[in-house]
């Protein structure tokens, strides 16, 4: 099953970025995983990476930042409503901690 859509297929964070977004893909708790449009900013900084809050219907976003460039990847869950989706962002946090300590 393919569960990456939308019109962009570029994710920032280099490895780490990547790394990140398709270990978070292969969880059975994620429907589809759609990266969004990379921004320009103006804040300096490493790569981080963290959950927003969920929807009402349980979806999230993931915000990834390396430097002053900002994606935000929208990631569609198995969750009905913002409780599970809460649930489910504590689930995948473990992915960007276990990716952190590499």
């Amino acid at each position: 099953m393919r569960k990456f859509g939308g019109d962009h297929s570029t994710i920032i964070g280099g490895r780490k970025g990547r790394k990140i977004v398709l270990e978070i893909s292969r969880s059975e708790l994620v429907k589809k995983v759609v990266p969004g449009i990379i921004k320009v900013g103006m804040s300096p900084g490493g790569f981080k990476a963290k959950f927003l809050r969920p929807d009402e219907r349980g979806n999230l976003r993931l915000l990834l930042r390396e430097g002053s460039t900002v994606q935000e990847v929208f990631i569609v869950t198995k969750a009905s409503n913002s409780l599970e989706g809460l649930e489910i962002a504590r689930e995948l946090e473990k992915i960007l901690v276990k990716v952190r300590e590499r």
